[in-house]
């Protein structure tokens, strides 16, 4: 056991070291997620005038909580797998006695811990320009939101890497990605909550995994009501499925990956 600490350690402290080098661009791709942050004064402007089940005061909050939680589960490993396929480096990392998923994800982890300090930030900024805005998450919304938000990593982090195993077959898989996140932007929770969605329309969305990478972390931290073993139930359902795709493309790829070297 204490050498798999050991390695992680090595592998977190090495990858983080290496995204302190690009500190100021990590600065501009946090700003670059700033979407839900343009929509909050749409919603907020839009429940003055309507009848929402969520008050101006509350959707604020919600897609604040929607920005913060983006920023530690937005996950870029396709374009990486994708470069490693094409230019044949993937075949020096198939030398080592680590699976290549490990060093994709010490490398997002050692960026989220790069980013804490900035979502700190921003969270202070925040509440200073909207003070009304400020409120205290349960101490239970607050621990059940933390393993929402390492799930919710888990499962984006998990089906992007299963639709990157499509680069053994087609030279683009990112764009297999691309039209994945028209599907996400609209039914994570990120342009809208969903509970504006009709009753019937929201029952369904709420089986795919596309809510559980916004919606329900955001939701537990504004203190929401929530259906929360079934949800982590769903969570748990999807990332198993898409795993054990994973692995499967995985050693089909690898056959096909072989041919294509020899």
């Amino acid at each position: 056991m204490p050498w798999l600490i050991k390695k992680i350690v090595s592998f977190l402290s090495v990858y983080y070291a290496h995204m302190l080098e690009y500190r100021a661009e990590i600065f501009f791709w946090v700003l670059s997620g700033s979407l839900p942050i343009i929509l909050m004064g749409v919603w907020i402007q839009a429940a003055q005038g309507g009848n929402f089940s969520l008050s101006s005061v509350e959707f604020a909050r919600y897609f604040f909580c929607v920005f913060q939680v983006r920023q530690f589960t937005n996950v870029w490993v396709i374009w990486d797998f994708e470069k490693e396929v094409i230019e044949g480096k993937l075949s020096f990392k198939l030398l080592y006695p680590v699976d290549p998923a490990w060093y994709h994800v010490a490398r997002h982890i050692a960026e989220k811990i790069t980013r804490f300090p900035i979502a700190i930030l921003i969270t202070l900024l925040f509440f200073w320009l909207y003070p009304q805005a400020i409120w205290i998450p349960k101490v239970s919304n607050i621990i059940l939101g933390l393993m929402a938000v390492i799930l919710s990593f888990t499962l984006r982090f998990i089906i992007q890497y299963t639709l990157a195993m499509f680069c053994f077959w087609i030279e683009r898989a990112s764009s297999i990605q691309q039209f994945w996140f028209l599907f996400d932007i609209f039914l994570s929770g990120i342009t809208a909550p969903l509970d504006v969605f009709p009753p019937s329309i929201r029952d369904i969305v709420l089986l795919t995994p596309f809510p559980y990478t916004v919606y329900f972390p955001a939701s537990l931290f504004i203190n929401r009501s929530l259906d929360i073993t079934l949800s982590f139930i769903i969570m748990l359902t999807w990332i198993t499925i898409f795993f054990v795709l994973n692995r499967w493309l995985w050693k089909k790829g690898l056959k096909q990956y072989s041919g294509m070297g020899a």
